[in-house]
């Protein structure tokens, strides 16, 4: 099985001054549309304005913001205290393609920085992966990695966690990877990097797609998310409140998980146990110690869904765990915490942007105001900004002319996000109190059909 590709970051100040040069004509292009539409003026005495003033407000620090992130460095001295860490990293398996599975153990063993463990729990899956077992149990002892391999009754991810954590009891550090990510060269060590602040108790990598190439959707889908982490969770990390580390790549401090077992374990929603939104719970564990920050040069490769169905099955259970996530957050965390104002500058967004869009329904209905097509161009230049952030990933194995293409897309993006997605968040926030898993229960639903090449 051949290296994952090597993953680095182009220079930012081209694409940031570019990203600038699309908000200022996005902003001019919402103050003409405002103008020539009527609402600017007498009719509207600048109400409109007032709800869309804080929105623009947040927007341009947000921007600020994921523009001040930088990947963390230790000095000498953080260096030798995170080289004497002992790092034990958790596999949970189920239904797992093994060409995928062997990609992301053999990634792990080629680590600049290895794992001192590596515990994998099979949790009931239908074909247990002997081969697979086999072979990683020769490989590891080749490289030096302790490691498990445990069979489970089908109990969920976090009981396969816990039960990989019950060997893990020397560990310092906590990584927790699934069984489809293919992790960069440097991941492990990148990831450790915060660490050496003792403030930080959660780190987070960066998830780009492996199988960007397989499908439209997954292109599309590797730039929405990718485009995503690097603006909000870009956002949050300099003030150390990212409030979901990845499953596919995440560091914690080991008492963040084993301080918190019967929690982890025993979350119930509406009288009925939680089978999701694992990795947003250790999130908030973390959170509520100290901080969690993002490592953007910490990279992952992961198997995107491939077919629409399993697409919208896995961002349903997303938006559910979200919606159960978002109330814990306003419940436990303290007033003044940078993620609770977060949490609520989420709410009062999706208020805001509802209410003007509503209330400038209103005016046209009421005062036969027009419609600007200025105003369409807003949120599509605003996304062409943002999305830019796509472009500041650079992969090995695809040129700036293919990423440059896929950025094109982001119409198409935007448009999936607006309607589908929007529709489906909506139902998954009346529905939430279906809590069970959803997918990989009839087998793996994405297979490897090509190695994951330098």
């Amino acid at each position: 099985m051949n290296s994952a590709p090597t993953v680095g970051r182009r220079p930012r100040a081209p694409l940031l001054a570019a990203t600038l040069a699309l908000l200022v004509i996005g902003a001019w292009a919402a103050v003409r549309g405002l103008e020539a539409g009527g609402v600017l003026g007498d009719r509207d005495d600048g109400r409109t304005v007032l709800l869309w003033a804080p929105v623009a407000l947040l927007l341009i620090l947000q921007s600020v913001l994921y523009a001040c992130e930088r990947p963390h460095r230790a000095d000498a001295a953080g260096q030798r205290a995170l080289d004497e860490l002992r790092i034990a990293v958790l596999v949970p398996v189920y239904n797992e393609d093994p060409a995928y599975l062997r990609a992301a153990l053999t990634a792990l063993a080629a680590q600049s920085r290895r794992p001192d463990a590596v515990h994998l729990v099979d949790d009931g899956s239908d074909d247990g992966c002997p081969a697979v077992e086999k072979w990683w149990t020769r490989h590891a002892a080749e490289a030096g990695i302790r490691t498990t391999w445990q069979r489970t009754p089908n109990q969920g991810k976090r009981h396969a966690q816990v039960t990989a954590l019950r060997e893990a009891d020397d560990a310092d550090i906590i990584v927790t990877v699934d069984s489809d990510a293919c992790l960069a060269a440097d991941a492990l060590g990148e990831v450790l990097q915060p660490f050496a602040d003792p403030r930080v108790q959660g780190s987070a990598g960066l998830v780009v797609a492996a199988n960007h190439r397989a499908t439209l959707l997954t292109r599309v889908t590797d730039l929405y998310f990718v485009a995503n982490q690097l603006v909000d969770r870009s956002a949050l990390s300099p003030l150390g409140a990212v409030m979901v580390a990845p499953g596919s790549l995440a560091a914690y401090r080991a008492p963040v998980l084993r301080d918190n077992l019967a929690a982890y374990l025993g979350e119930t929603f509406m009288g009925r146990p939680v089978h999701f939104s694992d990795d947003s719970l250790l999130t908030l564990f973390a959170l509520l110690r100290g901080r969690v920050v993002q490592q953007p040069s910490a990279v992952v490769l992961t198997a995107m869904p491939e077919r629409t169905g399993h697409h919208l099955r896995q961002y349903l259970r997303w938006m559910r765990g979200s919606t159960i996530r978002s109330l814990w957050r306003a419940r436990h965390l303290p007033l003044t915490h940078p993620a609770y104002v977060a949490q609520l500058l989420r709410w009062f967004l999706q208020l805001v942007c509802t209410g003007a869009l509503c209330w400038m329904a209103v005016l046209h209905l009421r005062h036969d105001i027009g419609f600007s097509p200025w105003l369409a161009t807003v949120p599509l230049l605003i996304g062409y900004a943002q999305a830019l952030r796509y472009l500041t990933v650079r992969r090995s194995d695809e040129t700036l002319a293919h990423q440059t293409v896929t950025w094109l897309l982001t119409p198409l993006a935007l448009l999936w996000a607006w309607t589908v997605l929007r529709a489906v968040r909506w139902y998954a926030t009346l529905t939430c109190g279906r809590t069970r898993w959803g997918t990989r229960a009839g087998g793996p639903e994405v297979v490897l059909t090509a190695p994951v090449t330098a």
